[in-house]
């Protein structure tokens, strides 16, 4: 890959939750049905160790269950006890231990109990870092930052905070304020290849008409080589025209969007004004102020 930071692999159980119509759970683990030929393919918490053992990333994801919003008490217990069951398989089967960091998934749905549970059973088997799974898949922004404020402080202070499937500007502000380290997103490419880019000043649609003639760059305030080299016109077109040139430039701008925008986090942590920033950005961008 050329790519010399680190790398990051998950373990499937975003897929167990979005393909559901295509899979089936056991205790053993997951079967899934090729949505392409029909073919089956069983996933359990050993083989999901081989493989991201043999993919070689730096930090690799113990076997989880990404719980549908919303679901039953009843649902969600049985899940995160199953999820627990299968964090130790993982920890047994994994061998890599000297250059891969195994990650332990915190589930419990939007029930603080659960949460709290979950942490708990996660933290006695020691993981190198935790992460918390099953929010941003659908809830109002209240339940989200509810149960994110909830759950990140029961995680320990001294291993890697990981927020999962998080990648809007919002609240990836809203997980720094709650003491989250790290998240990740399909956010940045998946908008691009909608024709969509993200700026200091709010998200620009670059296919709508109203850019046919605008030499200008998508943001006049980023440093990324999409904005120092092209117009917001010509990327419209790309966009217009299915050229995959158009997508590649909207990613990179969105991904250079992120990064400079988590830059400026960590600037305003150091300088303890964090939530004067948010207020800021959430007005320049258009969110409502929580």
């Amino acid at each position: 890959m050329n790519w010399d930071r680190p790398i990051l692999t998950d373990c499937g159980g975003f897929q167990v939750f979005s393909l559901s119509d295509l899979r089936t759970i056991t205790e053993e683990g997951v079967e899934f049905k090729s949505h392409l030929d029909g073919s089956k393919h069983f996933f359990s918490p050993e083989k999901v160790m081989e493989i991201e053992e043999a993919l070689g990333a730096d930090i690799i994801m113990s076997f989880d269950e990404c719980c549908p919003y919303p679901s039953t008490y009843e649902y969600t217990k049985n899940s995160m006890e199953r999820t627990t069951r299968w964090a130790v398989r993982c920890k047994e089967a994994h061998k890599n231990t000297d250059k891969q960091a195994l990650f332990g998934i915190i589930q419990g749905g939007f029930y603080e109990d659960l949460r709290k549970k979950s942490a708990e059973d996660l933290i006695k088997l020691d993981f190198p870092g935790y992460a918390i799974g099953g929010i941003s898949v659908g809830e109002p922004k209240e339940e989200f930052i509810k149960i994110l404020n909830y759950t990140a402080p029961l995680m320990p202070k001294n291993k890697p905070r990981y927020l999962m499937g998080v990648g809007t500007p919002d609240y990836l502000i809203e997980s720094a304020i709650a003491g989250i380290d790290m998240c990740d997103c399909v956010l940045p490419t998946r908008i691009a290849r909608n024709g969509t880019a993200m700026t200091w000043n709010g998200k620009v649609v670059v296919r709508n008409a109203t850019y046919e003639r605008d030499w200008g760059p998508l943001d006049k305030e980023c440093d990324c080589y999409t904005c120092k080299n092209y117009s917001r016109a010509y990327i419209r077109h790309l966009i217009k025209a299915n050229e995959i040139l158009g997508v590649r430039l909207l990613s990179i701008h969105n991904l250079r969007f992120l990064t400079k925008l988590m830059e400026r986090v960590r600037i305003e942590i150091e300088s303890d004004n964090l939530l004067n920033f948010k207020n800021e950005f959430y007005k320049k961008y258009g969110y409502t102020k929580e």
